[in-house]
């Protein structure tokens, strides 16, 4: 039903429009006496083999929904239903910003791919801890952190660590976004000695709390296999908890989308389909390069059973989903933890 009647519909407007739409769907349909319930009864999987436990975090299941769906904590309780193992808000940034100037979003049909430029817009750490504060504890959370845009390079560190500290007891784990090519100074985000500053940083103000909770790191799918292994130095060097591989890609290689068309659509990261195959490489490289001697969460192009299956067999521990989920639809968690079961 969702592919063949209600994505052919949604799909003929503004993919940004119909994110803010579908959300008010989803929430107004939870309100209903009953439906959530019926939602658990469709799309959940429940089952103890499904389980995982990393980095001191029992996940009920290994299937999770990918920072930038709900990037202000809005709709995580609601998600939940939808059969998620954990969910992962943000990127949350100190103060709310607007991001990039629209149209910002845009879908790559032929190739079941999505570009964005959005620029970290979200409404700030203040705004998400609100909506988090009305967590009924239904599912993992984790926090996605970023920085503001437009802020000098010495103020990086310090935005991360604000928004750490803000969200320390509302969050589960949390993740360093210094993958995303759509914000300023990419490349100082990516540069190592930089990274083993922000991370140790972080982690300083982690030991200062009672609960010290996981700090993982979100890589790009574009690095070569110097770069990865800089990852696996990183790693161990830092000890930080882990690893989730990967964003959006910069690469336009091997599309079905023309010439044209990607010129008018501009810079962005992709994510969908096309970015599968990078993916899943990268998670088998730090897998193999590491020995697997740290978690990694596998996301990237995850449109199937299949897909997920694939990742966890490069070395991925858990995996996440958002292109996938918009394409294919809620169902696609379901048949996911099945697949898994099966395989177990």
């Amino acid at each position: 039903m969702y592919k063949s009647i209600i994505r052919p519909i949604l799909f003929q407007f503004d993919p940004e429009k119909v994110h803010y739409f579908t959300f008010s769907v989803i929430k107004g349909i939870s309100k209903i006496p009953g439906v959530s319930a019926i939602i658990r009864s469709m799309f959940q999987v429940n089952d103890a083999k499904l389980e995982r436990e990393l980095f001191g975090i029992k996940f009920k299941n290994p299937v999770g929904l990918a920072a930038g769906f709900d990037k202000n904590a809005v709709l995580f309780n609601e998600l939940a239903d939808f059969g998620f193992g954990f969910i992962e808000i943000g990127t949350v940034t100190p103060k709310g910003q607007e991001g990039n100037p629209k149209q910002r979003l845009f879908r790559l049909k032929d190739d079941q791919g999505i570009i964005n430029r959005m620029g970290f817009n979200n409404a700030g750490v203040e705004a998400a801890i609100e909506n988090l504060k009305k967590n009924k504890g239904k599912v993992i959370i984790g926090g996605n952190l970023g920085k503001n845009t437009g802020i000098p390079t010495e103020q990086y560190t310090q935005d991360y660590c604000d928004v750490f500290k803000e969200l320390h007891p509302y969050v589960d784990y949390f993740v360093l976004n210094v993958s995303c090519p759509n914000v300023g100074s990419h490349a100082k985000l990516q540069d190592k000695d930089y990274l083993i500053e922000l991370i140790q940083s972080v982690q300083k103000l982690n030991e200062q709390e009672t609960v010290q909770k996981p700090i993982l790191l979100k890589i790009a799918p574009d690095l070569n296999n110097q770069q990865l292994d800089e990852i696996v130095e990183l790693v161990d060097e830092t000890k930080i908890d882990g690893v989730i591989a990967s964003n959006t890609s910069t690469n336009r290689e091997g599309l079905k989308a023309t010439e044209n068309q990607l010129e008018a659509i501009g810079n962005g990261g992709l994510s969908g389909k096309p970015i599968a195959d990078r993916s899943t490489q990268a998670i088998k490289y730090l897998s193999d390069a590491s020995n697997k001697s740290f978690p990694i969460i596998g996301v990237g192009g995850i449109h199937s059973a299949q897909d997920a299956l694939n990742k966890i067999e490069a070395g991925a521990d858990l995996v996440q989903v958002y292109t996938g989920f918009i394409y294919e639809g809620p169902s696609l968690v379901k048949n996911i933890n099945k697949a898994i079961l099966k395989n177990s």
